[in-house]
């Protein structure tokens, strides 16, 4: 059975912060490939601040074209919105039943894995890698932090944002060294974020 990683997020923009946690996964697990699942809507961020989706699925695959373990998903655009993790999952299931499915989340979202819809049915059918993340104030546990599908992993902690790489772009900052190089001259030839 093929073992996918499921790495959600609005990628606004994609950067390179991404691809080393991507990479570290795979090289880190038994993964056989990564999936970057762009979101249409994440029902907990401001949709204003997003770029459009096929934009932002463009990034993506120029991002992960000489990754031939990652691609790009852009599962999530043709279903109903905003897009909950488990309707996806349920969905990929379907349409894959002879592959493996497992979330990848950074430990900011497993704490707050129990506001997610059907959140104790997403973990318990489904395998969850999370990624350490820096946390502002104080660090408290998951209910879920001891349950057998979750897997914690060691992975470097990278203090990049997309939404600070967004003001960088708009106040005419230097981002260059943050994104993927296709990324960056995709950004660097439009309008966007500006």
């Amino acid at each position: 059975m093929k073992k996918i990683g499921l790495f959600f997020g609005s990628f606004n923009p994609i950067h390179i912060g991404h691809l080393i946690l991507a990479n570290y996964i795979l090289e880190h697990t038994d993964m056989d490939e990564l999936w970057f699942v762009v979101s249409p809507q994440n029902p907990f961020k401001d949709k204003k601040s997003l770029l459009k989706d096929h934009n932002r699925l463009d990034m993506v695959q120029l991002a992960v074209k000489n990754y031939p373990k990652m691609r790009a998903s852009n599962v999530e655009f043709s279903l109903p919105q905003p897009s909950y993790t488990i309707d996806t999952l349920t969905y990929l299931h379907e349409k894959h039943p002879d592959y493996s499915f497992s979330l990848i989340m950074g430990e900011d979202n497993l704490l707050n894995l129990h506001k997610w819809k059907n959140a104790d049915l997403l973990v318990k059918k489904h395998h969850i890698i999370v990624y350490p993340r820096v946390f502002e104030g104080e660090k408290k546990d998951s209910e879920y932090l001891e349950h057998e599908n979750i897997s914690l992993i060691k992975a470097p902690v990278i203090e990049l944002s997309a939404t600070e790489i967004r003001n960088m772009i708009k106040t005419g900052k230097n981002v260059r060294p943050m994104l993927p190089p296709e990324v960056f001259e995709y950004l660097d030839g439009s309008s966007f974020y500006k």
